[in-house]
């Protein structure tokens, strides 16, 4: 996102907190090899999902962000 072009990161902001005022939470992806395009995308669908669907979809993010992690620290 840091390179995202300024209208991608404003849309994404404001997404952002729409994501926030629904689930609860904040988003969250597992952006690695994603553009900015595709995660506002990406957070743009998820709006849609019932709030128990959604918890999955953002745990399974958090698993491949963990995953990630620990292959850079230990690798397989």
């Amino acid at each position: 996102m840091s390179r995202a072009p300024s209208g991608v990161a404003g849309t994404m902001e404001e997404a952002n907190q729409a994501y926030l005022a629904k689930f609860g939470y904040i988003y969250i992806v597992c952006a690695t090899g994603k553009s900015a395009e595709e995660m506002l995308t990406n957070l743009k669908s998820r709006m849609s999902n019932a709030p128990e669907a959604e918890i999955r979809v953002a745990a399974e993010e958090q698993e491949k962000i963990t995953r990630l992690r620990l292959e850079k620290l230990v690798p397989f």
